[in-house]
């Protein structure tokens, strides 16, 4: 089992900035690939960001990209989703993820282990 707790979410501007931190806990956490989604009201869960165990390699939605940032420190089992230039878009429930799988991550299925979620809202 793998315990997450998400943090850092709350009301910001448009053009803003967020941190977001999971913090992990059960099993080596440098073992499995981690994801951020995000459920806006009224719409599925969907892909953020993920990042390999190592860290090695990241991942983007397109509607992300160059505005977000996903990092990890393996030593102190905590992911982070760095969020810049923040929009209306942006707001919405986001979920901290975890996988032992390499591949596949912008699929909301391929995850197992899910935390709990923090409100992000983006106001105009």
């Amino acid at each position: 089992q793998v315990q997450l707790v998400e943090s850092g979410g709350g009301l910001v501007q448009a053009g803003g900035s967020l941190r977001l931190s999971c913090a992990a806990s059960g099993r080596t956490f440098s073992n499995f690939a981690m994801g951020w989604f995000r459920q806006a009201p009224g719409k599925e869960r969907g892909f953020v960001a993920a990042i390999w165990g190592s860290g090695g390699s990241t991942f983007y939605a397109d509607s992300v990209k160059g505005r977000f940032t996903i990092s990890r420190d393996n030593a102190k089992n905590m992911v982070y989703l760095q969020m810049n230039s923040l929009k209306p878009e942006d707001t919405g429930v986001y979920y901290c993820a975890a996988t032992q799988r390499l591949s596949e991550l912008v699929i909301r299925t391929m995850y197992d282990y899910w935390g709990q979620g923090t409100q992000v809202t983006v106001s105009s």
